[in-house]
């Protein structure tokens, strides 16, 4: 519905009298045209909060983009009164331009973004009167990813005095990423724990906090909590923003977590403390989602909320979108069949007019390579036809430990390929060194980025010297900037360590100048590699490896002078507002690019469309990175109990439930053709494994798979490696460094590189343990006996994980 009086924020962009009377974009048949009937129920709906159920394919970003249209076009709402949630930067712009094709730049005023921008948006605003644990963050916070979180713990824990074997801060920020996503505050994790394990847990969250309070800091995670407990705590804060967004749509909802459904509760629903109905009429809701396509449980996905949404709405509206636009009804049929084996999910089925297509193509491989060597040359194959490019094929796996063998094949067959999902560009170790100069200059507090770069690259800045700027820090209670500014008074610090400092000092005074003079961003990024010395530094080096990471720094030059020649607000800025910036500056700068830059997604930096050099270039992917895209040609891989479904599923209803969501999603990114495949005997460990087949491939039709390969033609059990062009003899090492071990000979290798067994624990059902990698779990079940004896342990974020004790890190608790 569209709100009479003025939206709070908007008063100054409220549409003059004439453009509520005068038609402005697409007709009402237009905005309808070329939709089935589901999707215009969807397009028009009003009043109740409402759910659209979108199958695979079934046309939900054009349902959402047209809704939106209608909003403005037809029911008058502001567009700055519309609020779109997406779970992608590359998603929310794609979604934007559609309604602005549509409707014209006044769409640019919209809120369309992921959760973490939006908070981001709104944090910015207000967070500055929102007391958290006695200190007040300002405005320009640093947002810390998962590598500067890390980093942050490392700290923490060291300073806790904790044994960095039982207390790994990957683990810990799991379980306090977990702690985050529930909403649950360092308070409550120190008066739950109930041993001393998890006190030690608490008293690391604890300190992990209040370190990046100290830096002015907000991890990923914090975004979203933190934008709750405004809500919650503030409720005039909360009240004007249900006040001015009075449409809220969200893509994706069965990914959401608890953190991002109580957001949208805030927003749209009940107030969340007392259980009654705010004063004012909640905004419109409309959750597109598919709980068939639910794969991220392990960040905290809770497919719960889409299950359950219209007992949160007793109210609400469902409307089921099942008519395919993307496949063939034989790999609809085949996904149908696979997904109708979860209980408990809404049934629908997917259907497409646009006929049956090719059958399903399946192969059974004698190991690893075979199953290569075939999806090689079956690529081959349809790119001779013409008809098909290497671009139109995706080869998905499991996990990204299997991209291995694929790689070696196609590389001795000659096949262009590109892995997604590997180190991406802002993970690299140059381009964080860089980023983290410019952060500590817009955010001095940020102590995790100062202490990155301080002796980066090496200017005589020791751990020793480290310590004593850190103990005066401590001593005065400022930050560690401030004891820098103060170094001639830190006890202990030599003379030469002091000097060095103070050259640092200067150097980063003279480039924090550059800032506060609104200087472009690459020229500052670009002033920070040459007067730091760290360009000079990798041009004089010898090592091949430091002029990549030079034409990386190059790279990152020019993503900055990208920006700096057409300067767009950072994530955080009030699309209704063009002087809204992170600095409030009336130019977008330096801060607005470093927040463009941490609020970049995995999946934003998948390529859109091949073009030029990568039009022959086979695409290589997990199976959760595929999510969202669609290829004409798919070959689903390593179909084998034990590696998919994960082994760790086995024994979990719930886990094997999402592993067959996740080959739902698999077969359901294929427009044309679907192929399947599988390993008689795949290595692990260095050693062969005998798999059986994925229950996943029982579940197809059988008239639907035409085998070019059954088990029945397996020919031998330890088959050579054809792909390398000659027959493979034990021991001689491959083109690629690798032997072909038999079983004998992999275990006899096993027992003489082994370590010493350990001492095997006496453990029962719901007994806690401690593992060195993957933190506290609790036993749920226990199969054979001494040196065999393997536990199944629940370790929460992580899963049930079965472990051979006499191997096992595991400490009984």
């Amino acid at each position: 519905m569209s709100s009479p009086h003025l939206i709070p924020g908007l008063e100054h962009v409220t549409s003059p009298p004439e453009a509520r009377t005068t038609r402005s974009g697409p007709t009402p048949e237009e905005l309808l045209d070329g939709l089935n009937e589901p999707q215009r129920a969807a397009v028009v709906h009003v009043g109740a909060p409402l759910l659209v159920v979108a199958g695979a394919g079934s046309g939900k970003t054009r349902v959402l983009t047209r809704r939106i249209a209608w909003l403005i076009t037809e029911r008058r709402a502001h567009p700055g009164s519309i609020l779109a949630i997406t779970f992608t930067n590359k998603a929310a712009a794609e979604m934007k331009d559609r309604v602005e094709d549509l409707v014209g730049k006044r769409a640019r005023i919209m809120w369309v973004s992921t959760f973490h921008s939006a908070c981001v948006r709104i944090l910015r605003k207000e967070i500055t009167a929102l007391d958290v644990g006695g200190t007040a963050y300002k405005s320009n916070f640093s947002i810390y990813d998962a590598a500067d979180s890390k980093r942050l713990m490392t700290l923490v824990l060291k300073g806790l005095d904790l044994d960095p074997k039982r207390y790994q801060p990957g683990a810990v920020l799991h379980w306090v990423s977990d702690q985050k996503n529930e909403l649950r505050d360092p308070e409550d994790a120190v008066k739950d724990a109930r041993n001393g394990f998890e006190e030690a847990y608490a008293a690391a969250y604890t300190n992990y906090q209040r370190r990046l309070r100290e830096a002015n800091a907000l991890d990923f995670d914090d975004l979203i909590m933190t934008a709750v407990r405004l809500f919650q705590t503030l409720p005039d804060v909360r009240e004007n923003y249900r006040r001015r967004f009075r449409h809220v749509l969200v893509d994706e909802y069965q990914d959401t977590n608890h953190a991002q459904y109580a957001l949208i509760h805030q927003l749209c629903g009940q107030d969340l403390e007392e259980g009654r109905p705010v004063d004012d009429t909640p905004s419109e809701l409309m959750v597109v989602g598919d709980a068939d396509q639910s794969i991220y449980a392990f960040r905290g996905a809770n497919i719960r909320n889409i299950l359950d949404f219209e007992k949160d709405f007793p109210d609400a509206t469902s409307i089921l979108l099942e008519q395919n636009y993307r496949s063939t009804q034989t790999i609809l049929t085949a996904a149908n069949s696979v997904i109708k084996n979860n209980a408990g999910r809404l049934d629908k089925r997917l259907w497409s007019d646009a006929g049956d297509g090719e059958r399903i193509a399946g192969y059974v491989a004698d190991d690893e390579h075979d199953e290569a060597r075939f999806v090689s040359e079956e690529i081959d194959k349809l790119v001779d036809t013409g008809r098909l490019k290497a671009a139109d094929v995706a080869v998905f796996y499991r996990t990204n430990a299997q991209s291995r063998v694929f790689e070696e094949v196609f590389i001795r067959t000659g096949q262009p390929y590109k892995v997604v999902g590997g180190v991406r560009f802002y993970e690299r170790r140059e381009v964080r060194d860089a980023l983290a100069y410019l952060r500590m200059l817009v955010n001095p507090a940020d102590e995790i980025s100062l202490r990155r770069v301080l002796n980066t690259p090496k200017r005589g800045i020791g751990d020793r010297a480290e310590a004593c700027v850190q103990a005066l820090a401590e001593r005065e209670r400022i930050t560690f900037w401030e004891a820098l500014l103060l170094a001639d008074q830190a006890p202990g610090l030599a003379t030469r360590s002091l000097k060095n400092i103070q050259g640092f000092v200067a150097l980063i005074q003279e480039l924090q100048s550059m800032v506060a003079a609104d200087e472009r961003a690459d020229v500052i990024l670009e002033s920070v590699l040459e007067r730091s010395g760290y360009l000079a530094e990798l041009e004089a080096s010898d090592d091949p490896q430091d002029a990549t990471r030079v034409e990386n720094l190059a790279e990152l030059v020019a993503v900055a002078r990208e920006f700096s020649d057409d300067p767009q607000p950072g994530p955080s800025a009030d699309p209704s507002d063009p002087e809204d910036t992170v600095a409030g500056t009336t130019v977008p700068g330096l801060g607005d690019f470093l927040e463009r830059v941490a609020l970049v997604a995995d999946s934003d930096q998948i390529p859109d469309a091949p073009d030029g050099e990568s039009a022959g270039v086979v695409t290589l992917m997990t199976l959760h990175t595929a999510k969202g895209l669609e290829f004409p040609v798919v070959f689903l891989t390593g179909l084998e109990d034990g590696v998919f479904p994960h082994q760790r599923s086995l024994g979990d209803q719930t886990e094997l439930e999402e592993e067959r969501r996740l080959a739902y999603v698999g077969v359901t990114r294929a427009r044309e053709r679907l192929y399947v495949s599988r390993a008689m005997v795949r290595s692990a460990w260095g050693a062969p494994s005998h798999n059986p087949a994925s229950r996943f491939i029982d579940e197809l039709p059988v008239d639907l798979v035409d085998w070019r390969r059954t088990a029945q033609a397996q020919t031998r059990w330890g088959r050579p490696d054809l792909a390398a062009g000659s027959p493979a003899r034990l021991g001689v090492p491959t083109d690629a460094g690798r032997r072909n071990f038999s079983s004998a000979a992999a275990r006899a290798d096993v027992a003489a590189k082994a370590k010493p067994a350990r001492q095997i624990p006496s453990l029962e059902p719901g007994d806690r343990v401690l593992h060195d990698s993957f933190g506290m779990g609790t036993v749920v079940a226990l199969e054979g006996a001494g040196e065999k004896s393997v536990a199944s342990i629940d370790f929460g974020s992580d899963g049930v994980k079965r472990l051979l004790l006499r191997y096992a890190p595991v400490e009984k608790l």
